[in-house]
This record gives structure tokens, sequence and C-alpha cells, in this order.
């Protein structure tokens, strides 16, 4: 069973922007899991909500349906899923 949590997910509307392209969080930016098994993903199952990168509609869309190639899907998806990280921590929705 995957690791759920709903706060993570819902974070994504005080996210400051999109940690893909930089843009203001235009009310589209949301927590967009990660495509690749090694997350979690699985046939009709998503991956783990802690592999998750604030995305807005453009980038969600352009990683999950785009034309790029896929390995530079994933490292645009990475570099987000970093930056989400950082700034999920730096606020203080993620505690240690």
């Amino acid at each position: 069973m995957n690791y759920r949590n709903r706060r993570l997910l819902d974070a994504a509307k005080d996210a400051p922007r999109c940690f893909c392209c930089g843009c203001a969080n235009d009310g589209t930016v949301v927590m967009a899991h990660a495509n690749w098994f090694e997350y979690g993903k699985g046939a009709g199952l998503k991956a783990h909500d802690w592999a998750i990168a604030a995305l807005c509609y453009q980038c969600h869309m352009e990683i999950d349906q785009g034309s790029l190639p896929k390995e530079e899907k994933k490292e645009r998806w990475i570099r987000a899923h970093i930056r989400t990280l950082a700034w999920l921590f730096d606020s203080g929705i993620i505690k240690t």
C-alpha cells in the first residue's frame, strides 16, 4: 500500500509558484505525482504522496503527456520535486 497524505497534496494551493517553470501560482498549481515505478507508481496506482512536485497546469501536462523525451520529463520532474520538498520543509508544512 502506498503512502497517502492529504495535507501534502492540499499544500499546493499555498505554493508560491510552479517549481518547474517558476511562474507564480495562478491557482492551477497541484502536487503532481511521479510517473515511475521506483516512486511507487503501478498499474492503476499513483505513486506515494511524498513523490510529488508542485506544478502548474501547463508543466503538469507537458511532463505527463507532452512530446518531450522521457528522460527530460523525468529530469524536470525531479528538479521540481527537490524544490517542492525544500519549500515544504522551509515553510514548516513538513516538520522533523
